[in-house]
């Protein structure tokens, strides 16, 4: 017998609900694969359903099992499949939850074959933010008409938005700290910073063309009023509620649903071919999930957090998931290069 552990929760609250429990691995039912899990990703709306925040929309089933998106290995395989062997490499979703495992139990159409060329890291984050990305994206039937402002643009969510517009020809406004700009001009945006006076400065940048498009990942009562003011037409403005409901819809999709594998087929194939790079700003070994959820709660990572089921730990550097991230390394010394310089325009202060 193999064990295994999986996340686990028996009621809903913050992380201290969570752990990590003995797991035995599955055997496959007819139409259903055994993959042994390599990576998998994290998202706020995970966190949301255990807090309790998504109880008018999902009503969970205690003990509940965590997590949606899944790249790994196919272990065994039930009666009825054929189109897949032991040993392929696949990725998919959890219909039920239940990624933050090292085993799962899935419906063969909850998998596609993992390209060779797409990494375990993002095959294993893709699915839910990339979904989203590609509704909500599609949903504006963007073109090079268009020029399109998109809040939280380094998110999970936010960056994949990003480049798929820019992918069909848009001229994309991201929105974002200023920490995050570097970033989102090297995915083809042209970033503003949020707060007072953001209705000029997207104006001014997009140097005389029309705001055709806006979406909100943000969630400030304020975006719909600012696209108004840019305006934007009501049918092309994206709340961030609708977001929540299209990731919503995604989070639980049964498995006999054929949009998330075409979908997910796309963006597999957009990453394979370069059209979109999907940004890892945390990598951390599965007993450290807690430590993973907590990084993505601070809202500062860009791109994706995703746990790792196989990463090898030396004894060298217990620690390392504790030491300072690069993010926050880069961001401290820019702040202090701007005192410095201050300090310097201004005179001494002793």
């Amino acid at each position: 017998m193999r064990i295994g552990s999986a996340v686990q929760y028996d009621r809903y609250g913050d992380f201290d609900v969570v752990e990590l429990v003995p797991q035995e691995r599955p055997d496959a039912g007819p139409g259903e694969v055994v993959v042994e899990i390599v990576a998998a990703g994290l998202n706020h709306i995970e966190r949301f359903l255990r807090e309790g925040k998504l109880r008018d929309h999902i009503e969970l089933d205690f003990p509940a099992r965590q997590g949606v998106d899944f790249a790994g290995i196919v272990r065994a395989r039930g009666e009825g499949i054929k189109d897949l062997r032991v040993g392929d490499e696949v990725m998919g979703h959890a219909p039920n939850g239940g990624s933050h495992a090292t085993w799962l139990a899935v419906p063969r159409s909850a998998v596609i074959k993992k390209p060779e060329h797409v990494g375990w890291e993002v095959a294993g984050g893709l699915y839910l933010a990339g979904c989203t990305a590609v509704s909500v994206v599609r949903g504006l039937k963007l073109g090079p008409q268009d020029t399109v402002v998109i809040t939280a643009a380094a998110g999970g969510v936010g960056h994949i938005e990003c480049q798929l517009a820019h992918d069909a020809g848009a001229t994309v406004i991201s929105l974002g700290s200023a920490r995050n700009h570097d970033y989102l001009r090297q995915i083809g945006t042209l970033p503003v910073v949020y707060g007072e006076g953001e209705e000029e400065r997207i104006r001014a940048i997009a140097d005389g063309r029309p705001i055709t498009a806006f979406i909100d990942n943000h969630g400030e009562s304020r975006a719909e009023e600012l696209a108004e003011r840019l305006g934007v037409a009501p049918g092309r403005f994206v709340s961030s509620e609708a977001r929540r409901d299209i990731e919503i819809r995604f989070l639980r999709a049964p498995a006999d649903d054929e949009e998330p594998r075409e979908l997910l087929t796309l963006l597999a194939k957009a990453v394979q071919d370069r059209r979109v790079q999907v940004l890892i700003s945390g990598f951390y070994p599965f007993e450290y999930i807690v430590e993973a959820y907590e990084d993505l709660a601070e809202m500062k990572s860009r791109g994706k957090v995703v746990i790792g089921m196989q990463t090898v730990e030396t004894g060298a550097r217990m620690d390392w998931y504790r030491s300072e991230k690069a993010r926050d390394l880069r961001d401290r010394y820019a702040d202090a290069r701007g005192s410095d310089t201050e300090t310097m325009a201004g005179g001494s202060t002793s």
